[in-house]
């Protein structure tokens, strides 16, 4: 997993947007354990909003 939280948030919006995958859709997916990229994302000040598909 990418370690740049910058780059990983980009990354997984990047991958939400596009493929039109829920977070836990996405993580199945793409083998991401979901509670620690919640876990590193939320340590950089972010976190996932589902209405709106990706982490702010």
């Amino acid at each position: 997993m990418i370690q740049d939280p910058f780059i990983l948030l980009s990354t997984i919006n990047m991958k939400l947007r596009d493929s039109g995958e829920d977070l836990d859709s996405l993580c199945k997916s793409e083998g991401y354990d979901r509670a620690e990229l919640e876990r590193r994302l939320g340590e950089a000040g972010f976190e996932y909003l589902p209405s709106a598909n990706q982490f702010r």
